[in-house]
């Protein structure tokens, strides 16, 4: 019977004066199923240059963050485009901390190898060393990236040396028995390659002892040839089993879970009754349901039982639940796990009753400015809440949030979501278009310009002045637009004109978020999350002038009160 999955052992040694003073990093990570299955196992070391005063801090925090980030990318995601960006990201984080620290820096030489199915991905860049022994055969799987200067060998590629980053990739193929090695450039010079066979082979079922062995005869060889040999550090990983030959069709992709059926209220699927069809579009299905065993109401999305074949938009599925799962706020809808196995491919969110925001709006013609920049912030904070997580919404509207029956916001639909590249090219927006513009949407989308999160800066900003305004920011909307030249008739109308409870301060926040030009917007939102917060700060003029008056009266009663005391000392004389 063949294996169902990787099994996978490891074993490290180290030798350093003291743990904490080593200057490398390395780890393991093989996680349970079905994670192993998506994401397969993961061994990572790191080093950076010994006259580094940060290089305990730069090699663990480039061990931990890959690990951390990794696991966490979606599921859809192949290998290379997962450790890539994660590499791109953790290299941007890296390089711009360095910037601001006067000694050492986060730069640290990086070898990652993934373990997946039948194959190995190795990621690396730097001085560190991996090596591969199969069988007899001792053969180094990493290109060393240095540079002499001075005498000293420092490497020409490093996680956080530069802005941008190089990394080499290598698709290997594995066999059952193969054995990697992870080492630092500092055991360079002290053992041969027949050492090394020999050291591991003379007890391979114990890989933290032959780590040991590895460190030990490595810290001798170093004595004996008169410099230091307390930096040494190897880490061993085995493959004991592979998992059976598969294919890699688009079914495995989604894990062999077909479509749902069309559905109709009082109709049944995986222990869910439906109440009631909530959306039906081109690409998915939208359906209030109820758990039969919990009684719990929950909503389920699923793909369109047409679209089928249609792979790229399973894809963009799949990473709309990845979305729902990794967010966390309060103004953002959650998932919720099924309590039993799916037999169909779809999600599972939290109900929320409610009502969209343009319902709201319609109910309550009567509500203050103060309680309309309330809900506003509350979709500010959802929004910055999928930034955080470099997805960008694109399709914030007033139809496709939710007021619940206590007055909160929540974000429930993600049908045009996008994860940004972190390599800084930006998403053309190819995506939305195909699922259909609206008036609230950027005029780059239209346009077909480079979009980014002052795209949803400026859809919040359109959706905010059309709740505290009831109209829109310009005569020609976005949607609109059939060429640049058009972008000229974009003339901004004065929110103060519509509600002349606008200040002017807010008016201005508003005019420049909502800028056709997309440059011109606010760097950031959260700068605009604080100018529409400020004026739920301030009293209103009203509330000035009646505290005023208030004090006026106080003090005139004060003076009455020391005159007649001032008139009755005279009387008494």
């Amino acid at each position: 019977m063949a294996h169902a999955q990787l099994l996978v052992s490891y074993g490290q040694g180290f030798v350093a004066p003291e743990r904490r003073q080593h200057r490398s990093s390395m780890s393991v990570q093989i996680p349970d199923a079905p994670l192993l299955q998506a994401k397969g196992g993961c061994a990572v070391i790191s080093d950076s240059v010994t006259r580094n005063t940060m290089a305990k801090q730069a090699g663990d925090l480039s061990v931990r963050g890959f690990l951390a980030d990794y696991f966490s990318t979606p599921d859809h995601w192949d290998v290379k485009t997962s450790a890539t960006r994660v590499l791109s990201a953790l290299n941007s984080w890296c390089y711009s901390q360095s910037q601001n620290v006067h000694e050492g820096s986060f730069v640290s030489s990086v070898s990652a190898l993934i373990f997946r199915h039948r194959q190995a991905h190795l990621f690396h860049m730097g001085d560190t060393l991996v090596f591969r022994l199969r069988g007899a055969e001792f053969e180094q799987m990493s290109r060393d990236h240095v540079t002499d200067i001075g005498g000293y060998r420092y490497p020409s590629r490093a996680l956080g040396l530069d802005g941008s980053i190089d990394i080499d990739y290598t698709q290997l193929p594995l066999k059952q028995g193969d054995i990697f090695l992870f080492t630092t450039q500092a055991v360079r010079g002290t053992l041969l390659p027949s050492d090394y066979v020999r050291l591991i082979r003379q007890d391979a079922s114990d890989l933290d002892a032959a780590c040991e062995r590895l460190a030990n005869e490595a810290k001798t060889r170093a004595q004996e040839r008169g410099y230091g040999g307390d930096q040494f550090c190897f880490q061993l990983v085995r493959i004991d089993e592979l998992p059976e030959e598969a294919s890699d069709h688009p079914g495995q992709v989604y894990g062999d879970l077909p479509i749902p059926p069309e559905l109709a209220s009082g109709e049944r699927l995986d222990g869910f009754e439906v109440i009631q069809v909530l959306s039906r579009t081109a690409q998915s299905r939208v359906y209030r349901v109820r758990d039969t065993h919990t009684q719990r109401t929950m909503v389920m999305k699923a793909p369109s039982p047409e679209l089928s074949l249609r792979n790229a938009y399973l894809e963009h599925f799949l990473m709309q639940q990845w979305v729902v799962e990794r967010v966390n706020s309060p103004f953002v809808v959650r998932v919720v796990e099924p309590s039993r196995p799916r037999r169909y491919l779809y999600y599972l969110m939290e109900n929320v009753e409610g009502e969209t925001l343009r319902q709201w709006a319609t109910r309550h013609p009567q509500a203050t400015l103060i309680q309309r920049l309330e809900i506003a912030n509350q979709l500010g904070k959802a929004v910055q809440a999928l930034h955080h997580r470099e997805v960008l919404h694109q399709q914030v509207s007033p139809d496709n949030v939710l007021i619940d029956v206590h007055g909160k916001l929540v974000l429930t639909d993600f049908s045009a979501c996008h994860v940004r590249e972190v390599d800084g090219h930006r998403h053309s927006g190819e995506l939305l278009r195909q699922v259909g513009l609206s008036e609230h949407t950027a005029p780059e989308y239209a346009l077909g310009d480079s979009v980014g999160r002052r795209s949803d800066q400026y859809s919040f900003a359109s959706t905010t002045y059309w709740l505290i305004t009831g109209q829109m920011p310009y005569v020609l909307t976005p949607d609109r637009l059939r060429g640049h030249t058009d972008l000229e008739a974009l003339s901004y109308r004065s929110a103060r004109v519509a509600n002349p409870e606008v200040s002017p301060a807010l008016d201005d926040a508003l005019r420049r978020a909502l800028d056709p030009q997309r440059g011109l917007r606010f760097r950031r939102m959260s700068e605009f999350l604080h100018a529409l917060r400020v004026p739920l700060g301030r009293p209103r003029e009203r509330d000035w002038q009646e505290a005023r008056s208030d004090s006026r009266r106080f003090w005139q009663g004060v003076a009455g009160i020391l005159l007649l005391l001032l008139v009755l000392s005279w009387l008494l004389r």
